[in-house]
């Protein structure tokens, strides 16, 4: 870093123009895969799915809360584990606020995870979230929507849209669904891995500091994550 070039204000100016017709493009490109996304076609949810959630057992049409969209975070947290994936809580830190913004434009936000109610419902007391996440328990549903994998699927399921290629029971993932007037939920877009950095403010900041992610050399790219309350113990 400290050998980056060092130029004059009117240098640096002219540099960041530069810069600015390609970032302008960009945001052009991504205006118009925005909306390929959306024209995607959609596929009906033909199974029943009930949730353990605080206000007591609810269906994905119901989980929608009289709105017409759903988002649902598929958060790593397996049954037997201890606590949910430290990756997954740097996400959901970005989302109690978000909440009540995209409720007035006719979203509504959860999370969903295989552990029982009781254990999210202690780390989400923990962590002071807000958002709404409930207990796919033993249901189909993220195994439906592949972000939990049974044992006897070992690495032959598809995440991401081909072969799974490791022994891991949970995975990240975001679903999204529609809810018409006749109460039909529609599956309307999923998407995984790389697919989720569009949801994690934190690392869009990051992108734009001098060091950027500055995940180089670690044994993984989010190696360095922590639970929040963890850091510098």
């Amino acid at each position: 870093m400290t050998a980056h070039r060092v130029v004059s204000p009117q240098e640096w100016l002219a540099a960041r123009r530069q810069l600015l017709e390609k970032e302008k493009a960009f945001t052009r490109l991504r205006d118009e895969l925005s909306r390929e996304r959306r024209a995607l076609p959609w596929e009906p949810v033909a199974k029943r799915y009930v949730f353990d959630t605080a206000a007591g057992r609810q269906t994905l049409a119901e989980l929608c809360a009289g709105r017409s969209q759903l988002v649902v975070y598929h958060l790593m947290f397996a049954p037997d584990w201890d606590g949910p994936c430290k990756s997954c809580s740097f996400w959901a830190d970005n989302f109690n606020g978000i909440i009540p913004h995209l409720n007035q434009r006719d979203v509504t936000m959860v999370a969903v995870s295989r552990a029982p109610l009781a254990k999210l419902e202690a780390f989400r007391e923990r962590f002071g979230w807000s958002f709404k996440w409930v207990s796919a328990d033993d249901g189909d549903f993220n195994f439906d929507y592949h972000a939990s994998f049974r044992p006897e699927q070992a690495a032959s399921a598809l995440h991401n849209y081909a072969r799974k290629n490791d022994a891991m029971s949970d995975h990240a993932g975001i679903s999204v669904f529609f809810r018409d007037a006749d109460g039909t939920v529609f599956h309307t877009y999923s998407c995984y891995s790389r697919g989720l950095d569009m949801l994690n403010t934190a690392y869009h900041y990051l992108d734009l500091v001098p060091k950027g992610r500055d995940e180089a050399g670690l044994p993984h790219a989010m190696a360095w994550v922590r639970y929040r309350d963890l850091y510098g113990t």
